[in-house]
């Protein structure tokens, strides 16, 4: 059962050295601050996991925290490259990264089969790309009923989960609500979870299209208001689009990113 907690007490309970953690979020509840306090209490040697890392991801990466990334696309959505990212692959700063990659279909499937229990997944998918020759976590098999030659991955079960989400009530059952993406399945397919949320409430009053994860599915929750800044947090804030666009200044020098990390983050 889900316990209520402060977030610094969440993440060194659940976020260890040498962990696979899996921040989660499409745009939306991008668990931001929970990502900020894993660079705040030094966590190094992750594997990092995410479809899409964005801009918390370059800042893990650039702050040290992470040795490998398993994803399916990286970027500042909207402005351009993550350039600490760029800068571990590239010239190894401040450690080397090792990259892990998929297509989002890919990285979906692999949730899944983590959250159902199961070895691997099966999808038809990868045709035409050179992604097989150069991630060796992509195989194909035959269809034993139709002979069909499909792509295989295998499932992700990360140590920890992170997301952010709108609402949990006192027993740690979570809701969330808009767009939401593998949320869901990264939670279920993980050892240990993380939630912070906007507010916890003594109800949770039903909206349309919510998702509600059951207190017995996660480890954690901290009430984090504005938790998935600079993200938006669907009928409690918007997007801020400034934020992402001076990231891009920020990030494309090395001394200028270490004293915002160290004046924003490191604190």
């Amino acid at each position: 059962m889900a316990e209520v907690v402060a977030l610094g007490e969440a993440v060194a309970s659940a976020v260890h050295d040498g962990d696979t953690v899996a921040l989660e979020g499409f745009t939306h509840l991008i668990p931001v601050a929970a990502g900020q306090e894993i660079i705040r209490q030094g966590r190094r040697d992750l594997t990092l996991v995410r479809m899409t890392p964005d801009i918390v991801y370059d800042q893990l990466i650039g702050a040290g925290c992470a040795r490998k990334l398993v994803f399916s696309w990286g970027g500042n959505p909207g402005v351009g490259s993550l350039h600490r990212f760029r800068d571990a692959v590239e010239n190894a700063w401040p450690v080397p990264l090792e990259l892990e990659e998929h297509s989002h279909a890919g990285m979906a499937n692999r949730y899944v089969a983590g959250a159902s229990g199961l070895p691997f997944a099966v999808l038809r998918g990868y045709a035409g790309t050179d992604l097989p020759t150069v991630t060796g976590t992509i195989t194909h098999i035959t269809c034993p009923f139709t002979s069909e030659r499909l792509a295989a991955v295998p499932a992700l079960n990360p140590d920890v989960a992170v997301i952010h989400a709108q609402r949990a009530d006192r027993a740690g059952n979570v809701q969330m609500w808009g767009l939401v993406g593998v949320q869901k399945e990264a939670v279920l397919a993980s050892a240990r979870s993380i939630v912070t949320v906007e507010e916890v409430v003594d109800e949770l009053s039903p909206v349309p299209g919510e998702l509600v994860l059951p207190s017995w599915a996660v480890t954690y929750v901290a009430e984090v208001p504005g938790g998935a800044h600079p993200s938006y947090a669907q009928g409690y804030s918007d997007r801020d689009n400034a934020y992402y666009q001076e990231w891009d200044a920020i990030s494309r020098d090395r001394d200028t990113f270490e004293a915002w990390i160290g004046r924003e983050v490191r604190v």
